[in-house]
């Protein structure tokens, strides 16, 4: 590992910060260090790790304060700014080394009640740490080569043969007032130190400048990464060849026996390589079952991984009954564990769910999940470094994380939880959805609606520009696909499937508007405007219920119908004729997909600007009728234009209709002729 420091980045920084009264030189040099830590995930992950730096402010008496300004709550070293530092008093914090203990109450009322700035966020569980060292500036990491060092049962004997008295080494005590106290009087018995080695937890450096702690950082990850590189090119462990599975058929039944009740995950998989071979070492049920490299991984990614052993020979049955079974015991095992710690602590404690995050599943990778998105990644990108972590301690020595004690402590500290934050799940957090037609008009509202309802979205459409747009404005999975050919509509349901791990619900939406006498077009034109307007929906429907049966978690099919099935128009037959097909299709699914909880509706909407009609068509339809084109789109019972936007509340509100299937809802401002009934 290098150093990234450049003196005109340092500058530049401080330059940013110049017309800032709260931005001395010292607190911008401290954000400038932080997201080079930040940025690497060789050092930190997702939130961990946190820094800081001793400086004057002045307080609102108008006197400058010595003040420890270090990493706060909720903020991640990569992107942090000055606010994300909170500066909290520094004598008086002191002074708390003094206390014999302190509770975390006490430890965080202390903290808060000592910030220059009431509004900002809690500083660091550590900042106690921070603020008994008498070091300038001090940055903390949980560095994979690090952790591979410090994560052996003879950690004290490896650490002091890479390091010598470079780094003093503490043992490991839970993050809090007594760690606290215990690093200073480390650092006191050893006052030439660069730093201190946290077993089983991270890597502490410090120095006057922010360049000297930085860099003595990276010079410390530097030379366990050379000694760990050294051991695993050394090392040799059995491996046992794998079948390869497909992903696509066991992500949704996996999914599937995840999710109980409304409870739902987003599945995450991962194949490189290194996973590869790691899931064909021959001791990974023993090794992978020591848990995480370091303890706030717990809550990240739980004590350990659940492992399947599929085959290929496996049919769709058998894999539901293997998962089935070792999600079970995967469960009761954690019940077990939580029970039988807190009863040792005398503790009562709401249990977290017991479901695992991630899954080794040799033959197919590793797959991780999470409520969101960015949980399932989280919790993979966690995993990922664990499984370096490991090989290079195993072939190092022998990997050993802490005890299940320790750990139970660290995933049920309130303080710890506290990172994951609880705010109100939104109502379709969790779920998939595909939607069709997604580029522009209906469908790119329908995108907009459903992500600000929470939901992952998949989308697809012809206009692979107009998709583009709609896709990365939402962070949405886009892939270009025309509905109209059967085969491609279901890769791109394998294309869901192998995005998030399958499938809770479908907007269809692709069509065209075409238009001539019904007794005078041609058989061909007739039937293209079938295989849009019809069999699209049908081949997007078929694909997406097998995955819901596979899933047994329901789901819900959604059509956009039109005025035109229940009120056709003269010279719109070839338009009308498949979109009533289309209600009848929806009735179909609404029978056949009722018992395994899959709903089937549609939406039927009038005059929506959506593209669908061309300018001429469109002035030539309101000529007919006397009107002007915006008069025209005015013209049903309300008097009120119809937008895009209309549409898709209309589809979302199905979506979380749970006891409505088999319905049309119109949107069209009112046309009786067009209701249905």
């Amino acid at each position: 590992m290098e150093s990234r420091w450049s003196d005109a980045e340092a500058r530049a920084t401080i330059e940013r910060y110049r017309g800032d009264p709260a931005v001395n030189e010292d607190i911008a040099l401290r954000v400038y260090t932080s997201g080079l830590i930040g940025k690497d995930p060789a050092l930190v992950l997702h939130g961990g790790g946190n820094t800081s730096v001793k400086t004057t402010m002045r307080d609102d008496t108008g006197r400058d304060v010595m003040v420890l300004c270090v990493k706060g709550s909720g903020w991640d070293l990569g992107g942090i700014e000055p606010p994300g530092l909170p500066a909290v008093r520094l004598e008086s914090l002191g002074a708390l080394r003094d206390r014999d203990a302190l509770s975390d109450e006490e430890m965080v009322n202390a903290q808060r009640t000592r910030l220059i700035d009431a509004s900002s966020p809690n500083p660091s569980v550590e900042t106690l740490l921070h603020a008994f060292l008498p070091h300038k500036f001090i940055d903390h990491s949980h560095a994979d080569a690090i952790l591979a060092l410090v994560d052996q049962p003879n950690a004290d004997e490896v650490c002091r043969a890479v390091f010598g008295d470079t780094l003093a080494i503490v043992p490991y005590i839970m993050p809090g007032h007594a760690l606290a106290k215990l690093a200073a009087e480390t650092y006191e018995r050893n006052p030439d130190a660069e730093g201190l080695l946290l077993l089983r937890h991270g890597l502490f450096t410090f120095g006057q400048t922010a360049r000297e702690s930085y860099e003595r950082h990276i010079a410390a990850v530097d030379k366990a990464e050379r000694f760990g590189r050294t051991a695993v090119a050394k090392a040799e462990s059995t491996r046992v060849p794998r079948d390869e599975i497909s992903y696509a058929t066991i992500a949704p039944i996996l999914r599937g026996k995840l999710g109980e009740g409304e409870r739902r995950y987003l599945l995450s998989l991962r194949a490189n390589d290194t996973i590869k071979r790691f899931l064909g070492r021959a001791d990974l049920a023993t090794i992978t079952q020591r848990g995480p490299a370091t303890p706030d991984h717990v809550i990240r990614t739980k004590r350990v991984p659940l492992l399947l052993d599929l085959s290929s020979k496996m049919d769709p049955s058998g894999i539901a009954s293997h998962i089935d079974e070792k999600l079970q015991a995967y469960r009761e095992a954690y019940r077990a564990y939580v029970k039988r710690e807190s009863s040792a602590k005398g503790r009562e404690v709401a249990q977290l769910d017991p479901d695992p995050r991630v899954a080794l599943v040799p033959g197919v990778g590793m797959i991780s999940f999470g409520s969101t998105e960015k949980a399932a990644a989280i919790a993979g990108d966690v995993y990922e470094h664990t499984i370096g972590v490991i090989e290079t301690a195993e072939a190092i020595g022998r990997y050993e994380a802490l005890s299940t004690a320790d750990l139970f402590d660290m995933e049920y500290w309130s303080l710890e939880q506290a990172k994951l934050g609880r705010s109100q799940p939104k109502s379709l957090q969790g779920r998939v959805v595909y939607v069709s037609g997604a580029g522009r008009g209906i469908g790119a509202a329908c995108a907009r609606a459903f992500a600000d309802a929470g939901a992952s979205l998949y989308l697809t459409d012809r206009d692979e520009e107009a998709l583009v747009g709609v896709a990365t404005a939402l962070g949405a999975h886009y892939e270009v696909v025309d509905m109209a050919n059967e085969s491609a509509v279901r890769r791109s349901v394998e294309g869901c499937i192998r995005a998030f791990g399958g499938l809770d619900g479908v907007v269809s939406n692709a069509g065209i508007a075409p238009q001539g006498a019904i007794g005078e077009i041609s058989t061909d034109d007739l039937k293209h405007s079938f295989e849009v307007n019809f069999f699209s929906h049908q081949y997007l429907a078929s694909s997406a219920l097998q995955v819901m049966r596979i899933q047994g978690m329901g789901g819900f099919l959604l059509f956009n119908a039109s005025k035109a099935a229940f009120n056709p128009g003269k010279g719109f037959g070839p338009y009308a004729i498949p979109k009533a097909a289309v209600v009848a299709l929806m009735k179909q699914y609404a029978i056949e997909g009722g018992s395994i909880g899959v709903r089937s509706n549609a939406v039927n909407a009038d005059r929506i600007r959506t593209g669908l009609l061309d300018s001429e068509d469109l002035e030539r339809r309101a000529a007919a009728r006397g009107l002007d084109p915006d008069a025209y789109y005015r013209s049903n019972l309300l008097h009120r234009e119809v937008t895009a936007k209309d549409v898709a509340e209309a589809f979302l509100n199905l979506a979380l209709a749970p006891s409505t299937t088999g319905c049309v809802i119109t949107v069209d401002g009112g046309n009786i002729a067009a209701s249905p009934r």
